[in-house]
């Protein structure tokens, strides 16, 4: 995809009757989000609803991938607790510019490539331990409501989410359930939390206005420690939004392009009073689930959810969280990959543990980008223990005893270099020693400082060592950084 695709038929208007029933049912669901976020924030609800309405509008022409929402979100409103605490929502909106700017950068630096470093265990932990976050985040309405009204809603509302497909797809049944809900909750008079009981809807529309800061030295390091951390969150929540979405649609995505229309989302919103957000798995589910496959799909969530607060803002306020709930668990059982436990008994024991690690970790920190960041660091550690094994050394014997020919093959870098200096039997007592390096690949300076020890250790023993087949990526990396050929290398290797 590219910028010159935005408005292709496919991208826009192939699917327009379920891409704007999914959008609307989006928009319901995001509300009570937005205002939820704004208050553990600390600010305004208006501020949570603004951004939602700016990011979900913005990335519908500029985001990567169609489909996808983007919105205010409760992993970026845990960074910003403290920043709004301590300096004031002033901040927090220039923090949030800044925060788009560096997103910016990701984007034209092409660091979306990088998803593909990403293993599909930490996606599998991603994706389940944002099933659990989103489920419990749904258990503090029960004991908010009187559990006599509020259990048997909740079911009702799975009930309906649930069985109506069966009988018909032709409207997205969290929708239907939602209006059923409302329905019955206001008839019956329930004593039940509503929309409106989560904050004060806006009753205007977003304007421009600049952070009332002093725009020095001092404010950038204020803010830079929260927008990086925004910026870092974001986008990894962000990508692997996306590759989920890829993979529910069978489709691609343009992770750079991606990274770069969030921070276009996000400076844009900064200057119309919303704070940062990004891409938000639950709703995009919901989305996909009810059909949607465009960019129009959320477009219309972001624009139906600014009509609804601010023109329709009476009648959202009367939705009961039950429904909200109901339609929340949904997606959280949706989102869940069921697979993943029974896959435990057949994969990888090192698949396994790197998905549960993710998912411990996203649980204990609250924090989906520390989870995701500690799952692709148990990966890279499996896989260098497991590369690190693919490597041998054989040897045979030449010229009557006087020279030994040893034939390396296999990766030597950080996790195999010590493995190389034993695979040597420096105590025989030879004239010359040949090591042929044709099928070994040298990776790093762990790998050509092993190298310059066997060659050393050969030496001082008074043995002749003669390297061959070293290819010309192999040549370039002992050239420039070992030290055995050079003047004093005894010296040498011991800083190395």
């Amino acid at each position: 995809m590219t910028f010159s695709s935005f408005f292709r038929r496919d991208e826009w208007i192939s699917n327009p009757v379920k891409d704007l029933l999914a959008g609307t049912v989006v928009a319901l669901a995001l509300i009570p989000e937005a205002i939820a976020f704004s208050i553990i924030a600390g600010v305004d609800p208006k501020v949570g609803l603004y951004a939602s309405f700016v990011i979900a509008v913005v990335t519908a022409f500029i985001g990567g991938r169609p489909a996808m929402i983007s919105a205010a979100t409760g992993a970026m409103v845990l960074v910003i607790v403290k920043l709004v605490k301590d300096h004031g929502v002033e901040y927090l909106l220039a923090a949030t510019v800044l925060t788009g700017v560096i997103q910016m950068f990701a984007g034209a630096f092409k660091l979306g490539d990088h998803m593909r470093f990403v293993s599909k265990s930490v996606i599998t932990g991603f994706v389940n331990a944002l099933a659990i976050v989103i489920f419990m985040a749904q258990l503090p309405e029960f004991g908010l409501n009187p559990m006599q009204y509020m259990l048997p809603m909740v079911a009702g509302g799975l009930a309906i989410i649930y069985i109506l497909p069966r009988f018909t797809k032709a409207v997205p049944s969290p929708l239907i359930a939602i209006l059923v809900l409302t329905g019955i909750a206001y008839f019956l008079k329930m004593p039940l939390q509503t929309v409106g009981d989560k904050g004060e809807l806006p009753s205007s529309w977003p304007s421009f206005l600049m952070p009332d800061i002093p725009w020095n030295w001092e404010t950038l390091w204020i803010i830079l420690p929260y927008s990086i951390s925004l910026a870092v969150v974001g986008l990894a929540e962000s990508l692997m939004t996306a590759s989920i979405v890829d993979e529910l649609t069978d489709t691609d995505s343009n992770k750079n392009q991606e990274c770069g229309g969030q921070g276009v989302a996000n400076i844009i919103t900064g200057f119309f009073g919303g704070m940062a957000g990004c891409a938000m798995i639950g709703q995009s589910v919901i989305n996909v689930k009810s059909g949607a496959r465009t960019r129009l799909s959320t477009l219309w969530a972001g624009i139906f959810l600014l009509i609804l607060v601010v023109v329709l803002g009476d009648f959202v306020a009367m939705i009961p969280m039950a429904a909200l709930v109901a339609v929340m668990i949904m997606v959280s059982i949706g989102t869940f990959s069921w697979a993943s436990l029974k896959n435990m008994k057949t994969y990888p024991r090192t698949s396994t543990a790197v998905m549960l690690a993710t998912v411990a970790t996203t649980l204990y920190t609250h924090n989906l980008a520390y989870g995701v960041g500690a799952g692709v660091l148990l990966s890279g550690i499996f896989f260098a223990s497991k590369v690190a094994k693919l490597f041998s050394v054989t040897s045979r014997m030449e010229r009557d005893g006087e020279m030994r020919t040893y034939l390396v093959s296999g990766q030597i870098f950080f996790a195999s270099s010590a493995a190389f200096i034993d695979s040597f039997d420096f105590r025989e007592v030879l004239t010359k020693v040949r090591i042929d390096m044709s099928r070994a690949h040298f990776w790093d300076i762990s790998g050509v400082g092993a190298l310059d020890k066997v060659v050393l250790k050969f030496r001082r023993e008074g043995t002749e060592v003669e390297l061959i087949g070293l290819n010309e990526a192999n040549s370039t990396l002992v050239d420039r950084l070992g030290v055995h050929n050079k003047e004093g290398a005894e010296d040498l290797l011991s800083d190395h």
